[in-house]
């Protein structure tokens, strides 16, 4: 099996944004040196928790920062954008690093109306345009605009031998549709919401249109997880993660807070239940069980490849998970 790394930036209490920027780059070189396949960026506003606000900025510096290891988006969000300065920007990066970058896109508005609005300068749009947007976006991507197209004689700059791939990430089957439709890859969101999983990957599988640039449908799903020698260090480590999402889920844009806070934080009997419901979207233990219910997963979703995402306080122990995890996938 293959894995991947989505990475938020997310910044741990006492620490800056710099810093937490400064880790992505460091996990994306430790990634690549691991033998991870992909890194993506991810795309989060007003927050204080999260800092990467412009995956396109963040995947140059990266791509520039390695040599070998697929960048990418995790993903923009195509709704406030123009899909042809989205195709041009990702041209640009796919030109500067060619066969290496991946250009996800998501559904999601990024935030609530006022975001929305700052993000469109003013201009109000519908969710319900992602169809189109995502058909126009492969249309400047691959210059295939039917000639009846208003923007049919416009060229997509830079002219280039090599595109980036282009995922669709979603939470249920409405989102694997217009993967399918669209002849991108597929990214089933398990981090977010493991429900309709399976439905969602056995639409898109079933519907899937394959072009020139995909030939075949491509599968990955995205999982946090935190990995540690023992069960009880990696529960312990969890901890920081659990409280995290908790605070997210309550609208709060927090940073991630260290073990010692969660450990003396008294949570309510609902926190409680929500901590249990939230772990259902996470592999927790040592390299051995991660590797048992990762491939579990891969086979429920069809895949050999799993994104991972690991959200916890201390960097270096991160990074020691991402390292186990690699050893005991052998991915080197």
């Amino acid at each position: 099996m293959k894995l991947s790394i989505l990475d938020q930036s997310p910044i741990s209490k006492g620490d800056t944004a710099n810093q937490a920027l400064q880790h992505t780059k460091q996990l994306a070189q430790y990634a690549e040196s691991f033998g991870y396949t992909r890194f993506w960026t991810a795309e989060h506003h007003s927050t204080s928790g999260l800092a990467s606000s412009s995956p396109e900025v963040l995947i140059s510096h990266i791509a520039s920062s390695t040599e070998r290891i697929r960048v990418g988006s995790g993903g923009v969000l195509l709704p406030q954008y123009s899909p042809y300065k989205v195709a041009e920007n990702f041209k640009l990066l796919e030109a500067l690093f060619p066969g290496r970058i991946d250009l996800g896109v998501g559904r999601s508005p990024g935030g609530g109306q006022t975001i929305r609005l700052a993000l469109t300068d003013g201009v109000k749009k519908n969710l319900i345009e992602f169809p189109r947007q995502l058909y126009d976006l492969q249309g400047f991507l691959d210059a295939t605009l039917p000639k009846d197209h208003p923007y049919s004689s416009i060229k997509t700059a830079p002219l280039i031998d090599t595109l980036p791939e282009t995922w669709v990430l979603g939470l249920s089957e409405r989102g694997a549709k217009h993967a399918a439709a669209n002849s991108t890859g597929f990214t089933f969101g398990h981090f977010i919401n493991p429900d309709h999983g399976k439905e969602a990957v056995t639409e898109y599988l079933s519907h899937f249109q394959p072009s020139e640039r995909m030939p075949a449908p491509h599968v990955t799903a995205c999982v946090f997880v935190v990995c540690a020698d023992t069960e009880e260090e990696a529960e312990e480590l969890a901890l920081s993660q659990d409280m995290w999402l908790l605070a997210v889920e309550k609208g709060r844009s927090t940073q991630v807070p260290s073990i010692e806070e969660a450990k003396q934080t008294v949570w309510s009997d609902e926190e409680k239940e929500r901590v249990a419901e939230n772990r259902k979207r996470a592999v927790i233990g040592t390299p051995q069980q991660v590797k048992e219910e990762l491939q579990r997963l891969g086979d429920l979703y069809q895949t050999d490849e799993i994104m991972v995402i690991t959200n916890i306080y201390d960097f270096e122990k991160k990074v020691t998970s991402y390292q186990l995890l690699a050893s005991v996938f052998e991915l080197s």
